[in-house]
């Protein structure tokens, strides 16, 4: 009987740093994607200005909250706006900022074909 409930107390303990760890890869993947405004070039994951301090404890109070990721993405995204992402979402005030690669991309392959392959004949 005493194994049994040695066993069933050493499952208990390695499952609360299993969930520990995962709430700490959650965090830290969320601060990686959240910008600094302070810092303006740093996630706040990299900061440590005390815009950056405050706002990851916030992230981790939400956790504990049970918030998910989108929830906390959404709540940060309504108090500082789009640009505090790194990523942001694909909208209306986004389009210009995903197209842009795609149409330099165009652009470029149009110069590079009109210069060699044009030139040739």
């Amino acid at each position: 009987m005493k194994k049994i409930s040695y066993l069933i107390i050493i499952i208990f303990i390695l499952s609360l740093n299993l969930s520990s760890a995962k709430d700490d890869d959650l965090q830290n993947k969320i601060t990686k994607n959240l910008r600094c405004l302070i810092c303006q070039g740093q996630s706040i994951y990299d900061s440590d200005s005390d815009f950056a301090i405050s706002l990851k404890f916030l992230v981790k109070k939400k956790l504990d909250e049970g918030q998910n990721e989108q929830q906390i993405y959404d709540y940060f995204k309504d108090k500082y706006g789009d640009w505090i992402l790194y990523d942001p979402e694909f909208n209306k005030n986004t389009y210009f900022l995903w197209l842009l690669p795609i149409l330099m991309f165009l652009i470029g392959g149009a110069i590079i074909f009109k210069i060699f392959i044009l030139r040739k004949n």
